[in-house]
């Protein structure tokens, strides 16, 4: 794994995405659910998950109810990511990012 003193801001990118699609995996996420978790700005967010598809994983918003912005993410496949790598390791990503475990 990475040591924190020695990443790069592509490492970063990468493993903020991996982190997220970890949350969103794990249970029903909105923006407003996964800046209250990570502390992370709205922006990134939505920039992060909106390039999910650079490293293979598909997302899609599923909504709620009659508003547009009702509703959660769902990972609908995680391409060529090992999930079971990124839950084993979240410890550490999270430890990277400087955000809380999830």
């Amino acid at each position: 794994m990475l040591q924190p003193e020695h990443v790069t801001k592509q490492q970063i990118a990468f493993l903020r995405k991996l982190y997220l699609a970890h949350l969103i995996d794990d249970q029903q996420h909105n923006l407003l659910s996964l800046q209250k978790q990570t502390g992370m700005p709205r922006r990134t967010l939505q920039d992060a998950i909106a390039a999910f598809s650079d490293i293979g994983i598909a997302v899609e918003f599923v909504q709620d109810g009659g508003r547009n912005n009702a509703g959660h993410y769902h990972i609908k496949t995680w391409g060529p990511i090992n999930s079971a790598w990124v839950g084993t390791h979240l410890t550490q990503i999270a430890l990277i990012l400087q955000l809380p475990k999830a």
